[in-house]
């Protein structure tokens, strides 16, 4: 009776979680009203993007606690899937209300660069400036990285080699080998090469005296359905306000002549803020393996479980999907994994590597623009 009090009282204050709930059906009530003007779209989408960011901050909390709860790599796996599920309901809710064929594709290829060259960048800068040097696992990103090699060749280059009487047989392999890509890297991940995924660090005193007081053991206390029910919650809610903010996004984005890039990116944000706090808090904690695994596993989680989810939708609703990369994101992607290729084969990270990372998100910034 008393945890169940406890849990109510924690309850009561998820107070992102009610903020959402109410603007949902606010914004459902002024939503006619507030797309007829320029200045109406402006407020009907800031604030929505602005409590979308806020409830997926706590989507980051309640995945950190679940990850506290079963340690490595089980808490970046769930940070990660809970992030690539707000965005697989954003992307196809975008997709129903736009009908944009390269939404899905622009979006995936934003969600890289701002996992890989924006979090990864920023977090090893932060961590580098206040550590020097942050050891990882180096057998997890070449894990990472020949993955991410093969599932964005399949996926985004090959297309373009593929004639259009064969388009729909190669999306139904595509679909297929992804998931079997997912199971058996999971597997792995969870089970026969889980140590690849972990960092051991070399036993201190700190350490020594956890292990005496017991102290340090408070992921005993953390309620697994508790935080499970929540993060649920937050990833409903947020899908919830992403059908509205799809149209008020698509009609600023009409008004003022931008293109819909910028949307995919918005989308890309939304659902990588999570896994940003989590990434910084873990720099800013010596925990560079979480950042890595955080990092590429979004990344990587994004593109297996993204893009067999908008085939099968598209091809039910009777849309049209692109998928194939243009040249200018085609030379982008290569540079970034290129240089991370080169950057993490020494399982140590610095502030030059990240710094090189975030120049390329800037220059991915500056060509949305041109």
């Amino acid at each position: 009776m008393k945890n169940k009090m406890k849990e109510l009282k924690n309850f009561s204050k998820e107070y992102s979680l009610f903020l959402a709930i109410i603007t949902f059906f606010l914004m459902s009530y002024f939503e006619h009203t507030l797309v007829q003007t320029t200045l109406g779209n402006l407020i009907g989408f800031g604030i929505l993007f602005a409590v979308i960011i806020y409830a997926a901050m706590n989507v980051a909390h309640h995945a950190e606690m679940l990850a506290e709860k079963f340690g490595e790599p089980y808490g970046t796996l769930i940070l990660t899937f809970s992030a690539v599920v707000v965005e697989i309901i954003i992307i196809v809710i975008m997709m129903l209300h736009v009908e944009n064929p390269t939404l899905a594709r622009d979006t995936i290829y934003a969600a890289i660069m701002l996992d890989i060259n924006g979090l990864l960048g920023i977090a090893a800068i932060i961590g580098g400036i206040k550590y020097g040097e942050q050891p990882y696992n180096i057998d997890s990103s070449n894990s990472y990285l020949s993955m991410l090699l093969v599932a964005i060749g399949i996926a985004m280059v090959l297309p373009h080699f593929i004639d259009d009487a064969h388009y729909g047989m190669f999306s139904v392999f595509t679909v297929l080998t992804f998931v079997l890509l997912y199971i058996t890297f999971t597997r792995v991940q969870l089970s026969s090469h889980k140590y690849f995924f972990e960092y051991q660090k070399v036993k201190d005193t700190t350490e020594e005296k956890c292990e005496e007081t017991a102290v340090c053991e408070k992921h005993t206390e953390i309620n697994t359905w508790y935080h499970t029910v929540n993060l649920v919650l937050y990833i409903v809610a947020i899908g919830a306000l992403a059908e509205i903010l799809s149209v008020f996004m698509g009609n600023t984005l009409a008004n003022y002549g931008l293109p819909l890039a910028i949307g995919a990116v918005g989308v890309a944000l939304i659902s990588a803020s999570p896994e940003l706090i989590v990434a910084v808090r873990a720099a800013l904690d010596n925990r560079m393996q979480t950042v890595i695994n955080i990092a590429l596993g979004a990344s990587l989680a994004t593109i297996l479980l993204t893009i067999p989810s908008v085939i099968i939708v598209t091809y039910f609703m009777g849309m049209d999907l692109h998928l194939a990369i243009t040249p200018l994101q085609g030379v982008m992607l290569a540079l970034t994994l290129l240089v991370s290729i080169v950057n993490f084969n020494d399982g140590e990270t610095n502030v030059l590597e990240g710094f090189l990372h975030f120049i390329l998100f800037i220059v991915f910034v500056f060509l949305l623009f041109v």
